[in-house]
């Protein structure tokens, strides 16, 4: 079958480019050929057979720029004047849509969450249009939604209101929903009444990964630590709801000199640096200078391995050097830095954060030390300093971990969920 995958970027390390990625991959492995057509190709070269660029479905193009900051953040415009912008350019992305379709023979249209979070209007408008024009079925990948990210998407316009709530997410009768967790389902269910598959975020556990090679045995030297150190890792962007402050806090309370904590991920996404400069503010307060460090130079966080391995690190070389990771979020989608970790056969430190760590993950059998609201009780500091120190208990842990992650979140859970998604959406057509 020839399947129709729509999404604004693809090739960068957010969540809905990653998965995505996945999923092309497991469509090729079941027999499937994909074509792509995008706003953005981010770090990745185009193959003109299969992918399709619109410049206009970019979020960063000066279309949907204008449109999200006039609906949005500086109503200064005309109402009127907004919705015919969104009209002019949801038609000319329409037709490109309709034109490639038809030019690809496409069979089954994919929405990556273009058609869920309201943040590229004149796309949202234009997907609905194509799909109702076309009469293809459809699965929209809903990764999250407008009602989830506060008043972001509230518009002081009431018509622009409606056309959110009209269009996002998209409910017609020839398509089918996908969304990564539990909550995403009841949600969905309750407002809309329609069905939908949960489909977690996944790894591909037939590949080596978090091993350690002759790279990164130096690891240690080169975050300027010795090789008798011990190594909690956040491997994970510097933005609040990461919860950083905790694992700092986490690395005072061990009171270990040889213990570090290495934070891979840039700050790039944290406006203004606020954030960052509040960790700052604690390290320091906290006399850890020597003991945490911000490593972001010195990994690829492209992607999970290195080809270009000369350069720097890959996550994969951050695992294999983990004693255990910590992941202390007080909000994710799903997860997919403890999912790393289990694939890695590391340890992981849990905050049990909203809305999907317990009904999705924890309550499945992962064996973790979790905390609850970021508080580090004595109870749980022992239990981890357990985890750290005893090496055959982080054994244990790990290898029960990777086991029950191969069985619930890896390329073949991702298949079955394809091939249910697939027979509704052929079905409802």
């Amino acid at each position: 079958m020839k399947i129709g995958i729509i999404i604004g970027r693809i090739g960068g390390v957010d969540g809905v480019a990653l998965e995505t990625e996945k999923w092309i991959e497991v469509l090729h492995r079941m027999g499937h050929e994909t074509y792509i057509i995008s706003g953005q190709y981010e770090e990745r070269a185009m193959n003109p057979e299969f992918e399709t660029l619109v410049p206009e479905m970019s979020f960063f193009s000066p279309e949907s720029y204008w449109g999200q900051k006039k609906a949005f953040f500086y109503p200064d415009s005309n109402e009127d004047e907004l919705l015919e912008h969104i009209d002019l350019y949801s038609k000319l992305i329409y037709k490109k849509i309709i034109d490639w379709a038809r030019e690809k023979s496409i069979d089954l249209l994919i929405s990556e969450n273009a058609s869920a979070l309201p943040s590229h209007l004149e796309m949202g408008v234009a997907i609905k249009k194509a799909i109702q024009k076309l009469g293809l079925p459809a699965i929209t990948h809903d990764h999250d939604f407008a009602w989830e990210r506060g008043d972001r998407y509230v518009s002081p316009y009431k018509k622009i209101n409606n056309l959110v709530e009209d269009t996002f997410p998209l409910r017609l009768p020839n398509s089918v929903h996908a969304v990564i967790n539990t909550h995403g389902q009841k949600t969905l269910k309750k407002r809309y009444g329609r069905d939908s598959v949960i489909v977690p975020n996944v790894m591909d556990f037939d590949q080596p990964f978090g091993e350690i090679t002759e790279k990164n045995r130096c690891l240690h030297r080169n975050l300027g630590f010795v090789c008798t150190d011990i190594l909690l890792f956040q491997i994970t962007r510097v933005v609040r709801r990461k919860g950083i402050e905790t694992a700092i806090e986490l690395i005072h309370k061990l009171d270990d000199q040889n213990m570090k904590l290495v934070i891979t991920g840039n700050y790039n996404d944290d406006a203004g640096s606020k954030y960052y400069m509040e960790l700052i503010e604690q390290i320091h307060k906290l006399k850890l200078g020597n003991q945490v460090t911000f490593a972001h130079h010195l990994f690829n966080n492209k992607g999970l391995t290195s080809h270009n391995s000369d350069l720097n690190y890959s996550l994969s070389d951050a695992y294999a050097q983990a004693r255990a990771c910590t992941y202390f979020s007080t909000y994710e989608g799903f997860g997919n830095a403890f999912v790393e970790a289990v694939l890695a056969k590391r340890p992981v430190f849990v905050n049990n954060y909203e809305p999907v760590y317990w009904p999705d993950i924890g309550s499945k059998g992962f064996k973790a030390v979790m905390i609850e609201d970021s508080r580090l009780t004595d109870k749980a500091v022992e239990e981890m300093k357990e985890v750290i120190y005893n090496e055959k208990l982080n054994r244990e842990i790990a290898e029960h971990n990777y086991a029950l992650g191969k069985k619930l979140f890896s390329y073949d859970t991702l298949k079955e969920k394809l091939e249910e998604l697939l027979y509704l959406a052929l079905k409802s057509f």
